[in-house]
């Protein structure tokens, strides 16, 4: 059974308000266009199409005559906290990318032929900085309690008063770079394999990856990243014939041990020096096309890349926006774990002032990108969000009964200007449910494609 949310009297006035204005439709139909966002991004202004030979109007836009006049367009946030609609978008754009490198796209030029090159998904995590909270497979946590799967003290320190706060933000901080390492460390571990020296490995094979950083519940990050071996020109040549599974596995482990990953930081006052590496529980797992119950599927990869390519370190408690004052921690009633790891990158921005830890305390000292990958992995983010772009752009040009012409042959002038964002309380209660009704319908449609119940579905 669905559970029924009470609006308080004000919004509950003002959805009213809302519903019984003559120009309702138009508004929901703008925030459906948006996919119910949450936090729509509002324009004013007007566009004209001319045919440049002629100099005809093909078609006239203007906010005048729209709700408010105004045009609602999506925020485009990829954090799920802050917009669910507008990062389902984001994590499926993700998925499509991830999975194209893993088994081809046709329509976005990677060829299908990369389900035959050596692949691997990659965990690497972050050292220990103290004992945490936590459920073993077997027994019980080191405080003596089996804990429950929903308890709040998992992740949070045994001892907070030994716990090295301070090296857990530093290494959120330097992961980046530690990343940057490990990439290069790999290319020269499978040179060595091959007996070829590192300028020498980009005549016979090119490395790709596709990467996403995630929060575990103690605040340290850790990555997930698909690995590709090519040929010299990408995804298009084959990977030569000792380039194996087996191989790259071997030169990954060996790249994430060796001390050139590793990165120093210098000693400060009060502070240690400190040498930042991988933690011990490395995960590599070949990829399979298909599975067989023991190694780890295409789609499986693709999914769990996309599920936290939307989420940052709001799992710990964090706030998911800039902070100002320390003050705020009180009023947004942030844990003492996370609050102790945020008042770390208070008290050592000082201390290093060119890692800017203050400014990225939101983020527990983390201040690289969430998903990023390598130039020949895969399609671009960018491209995708053009295709969706150019298909409503078909769609609205046949909606208004356009003839289809050339791009080059139309003058399109315009002048567009920032006029807000958000909704009023009675909006935000009417987008929301329009964005439940729209994943609703996804939900439905994705699993009858599937030929699943409806909450065993894929992507």
């Amino acid at each position: 059974m669905r559970e029924t949310t009470l609006l308080d009297p004000i919004t509950l006035g003002d959805v009213l308000r809302v519903a019984a204005a003559p120009d309702y439709t138009r508004w929901e139909d703008q925030i459906r266009r948006t996919g119910g966002c949450a936090d729509p991004i509002h324009l004013t202004g007007w566009v004209l199409h001319k045919d440049k030979t002629t100099g005809e109007p093909l078609h006239h836009y203007t906010t005048a005559d729209e709700p408010g006049g105004r045009l609602r367009i999506a925020c485009g946030n990829r954090r799920a906290s802050r917009c669910p609609s507008c990062a389902w978008t984001y994590a499926g754009d993700t998925y499509h990318l991830i999975r194209a490198g893993l088994a081809g796209d046709d329509r976005r030029a990677i060829p299908a032929t990369v389900r035959e090159h050596p692949r691997a998904f990659v965990t690497l995590t972050a050292p220990t900085f103290g004992q945490v909270h936590n459920r073993p497979d077997r027994g019980s946590c080191r405080c003596g309690v089996r804990h429950p799967s929903d308890d709040p003290v998992l992740g949070t320190a045994i001892t907070p008063e030994t716990y090295d706060y301070g090296g857990a933000v530093l290494f959120n901080n330097h992961a980046g770079q530690l990343w940057q390492r490990f990439t290069t460390r790999l290319r020269r571990e499978i040179a060595a394999r091959a007996g070829l020296s590192r300028r020498e490995l980009s005549d016979h094979l090119r490395v790709s990856y596709g990467k996403v950083a995630e929060f575990q519940k103690r605040g340290a990050l850790h990555f997930h990243a698909v690995v590709r071996l090519d040929g010299p020109d990408g995804p298009d040549t084959p990977p030569p014939a000792w380039a194996t599974v087996t191989l790259l596995a071997d030169a990954i482990r060996a790249a994430a041990a060796h001390s050139y990953t590793a990165v120093s930081v210098p000693a400060a006052e009060n502070q240690p020096a400190r040498t930042f590496r991988w933690g011990t529980q490395l995960d590599v797992r070949p990829v399979k096309a298909f599975g067989d119950g023991s190694d780890i599927t295409e789609q499986a990869v693709a999914s769990y890349v996309a599920k936290y390519a939307t989420k940052a370190a709001e799992n710990t408690g964090t706030l998911d926006r800039r902070i100002g004052e320390l003050s705020e921690l009180d009023r947004h009633h942030v844990p003492d774990h996370t609050r102790r790891l945020i008042k770390a990158c208070k008290e050592l921005d000082p201390l290093y002032p060119d890692r800017r830890l203050w400014a990225w305390a939101h983020m527990l000292g983390f201040r690289g990108h969430f998903s990023s990958k390598s130039r020949r992995y895969s399609t671009t983010l960018g491209a995708l969000r053009q295709e969706r772009a150019d298909y409503r752009a078909t769609q609205e040009r046949e909606a208004l009964g356009l003839p289809d012409v050339e791009a080059d042959t139309v003058l399109v002038l315009a002048d567009w200007q920032y006029a807000g964002h958000g909704h009023t309380p009675g909006e935000s209660a009417l987008a929301a449910t329009i964005a439940r009704g729209l994943k609703s319908n996804r939900e439905t449609a994705r699993d009858a494609l599937a030929g699943l119940p409806s909450d065993e579905g894929g992507w």
